[in-house]
């Protein structure tokens, strides 16, 4: 008879038998579990159930609610996004509606902000005035998410000459200053309207889109999971929506929401230089630059303040949105 081991699972003493090499599977397992802190297979152990993985985005958004410059920016933009869409809730004055006789005239009962120069009441051109800055950011800030992440995308994906031609191309427009693009190019049209000035925007735009777009999707496609995907067939298209595009927006994200507010800066300086927003279009930027003319704000400050105000609050509001955006989705400032 074969002398057996303390060891032995089957020796008196020792440890009780585990049932081949399925039960050394199953107890290396429990081990795991216990080390990662989750429970056994039997339900017994670990602090009480698995804990799901985060993926980045859930893990931005349980940041954000947690930051309160977030919250303050977010607040204030819904108020601007509100007031965008239905002025009509806290003005109820026509914008345009102006009589000369009340001219420069400060403010009174109604007309908290007084009259401008044309006798237009104040505080309603500048609840107005909202809706044109929010649709100029919004809308050139989505055309040129939208053309810099293709043209970039696509030029870090495939490389090669589509690569060359596209930075050479970016290069040239990284050299054209955007405010005096901005007076030869608007000077040139007859109608300056607020889509006039959201394609200017875009077409000038999208280079620094572009550029972040393709160092992400460089980045992005050197990365296992993309060459296994390559490995097991999957076409050009699937690797980009499924395996790229998921990991290279959130660079994109980032730069576009600060530059929403950089192009509403933009529209303002661009009307108040006089090749922007024209009448009857009611624009921040136009209404400091006739606050400014002839120096009228000298005896009248209020025409000056408070489109000036306006302006300065939504920009900051933006930005601040996008430095809570780029803290909660950059891992390397966690």
């Amino acid at each position: 008879m074969a002398e057996r081991l303390p060891g032995d699972p089957a020796a008196p003493g020792g440890p009780p038998a585990i049932g081949g090499a399925g039960g050394a599977l199953d107890l290396a397992t429990e081990e795991a579990g216990e080390l990662r802190g989750g429970p056994r297979p039997d339900g017994t152990g670990g602090s009480g159930g698995r804990e799901r993985a985060r993926s980045l985005w859930s893990d931005a958004w349980y940041d954000l609610r947690r930051n309160p410059v977030f919250l303050i920016a977010g607040l204030l933009i819904l108020f601007l996004v509100l007031i965008s869409l239905w002025p009509g809730l806290i003005a109820s004055r026509d914008p345009l509606s102006c009589q000369l006789g009340k001219s420069l005239n400060e403010a009174s009962s109604g007309h908290w902000f007084g009259y401008d120069t044309q006798g237009c009441d104040v505080y309603t051109r500048v609840v107005y005035g909202a809706r044109t800055s929010v649709t100029v950011g919004v809308c050139a800030t989505l055309g040129v998410a939208v053309l810099g992440s293709v043209l970039g995308g696509l030029a870090g994906f495939f490389g090669g000459w589509w690569d060359a031609i596209l930075s050479r191309i970016t290069d040239i427009f990284f050299g054209i200053p955007i405010v005096l693009g901005g007076l030869v190019f608007l000077s040139m049209t007859g109608s300056r309207s607020v889509w006039i000035v959201v394609t200017f925007i875009v077409l000038l735009g999208w280079p620094q889109i572009a550029r972040i777009a393709r160092g992400s999707v460089i980045t992005a496609k050197q990365n296992d999971y993309v060459q296994a995907a390559r490995a097991l067939g999957a076409g050009n298209t699937r690797m980009l929506v499924r395996h790229i595009l998921p990991n290279a927006v959130a660079p994109v994200i980032v730069t576009a929401t600060i530059a929403l507010g950089t192009y509403i800066a933009l529209e303002a300086t661009l009307s108040y230089l006089g090749v922007g927003l024209q009448p009857p279009t009611v624009s921040w930027g136009a209404d400091i630059s006739a606050a400014s003319q002839g120096m009228q704000f000298r005896n009248a400050p209020h025409i000056l303040l408070y489109p000036a105000a306006a302006l300065s609050l939504t920009v900051l509001a933006f930005i601040m949105l996008g430095d809570a955006v780029r803290d909660a989705l950059d891992p390397k400032l966690r």
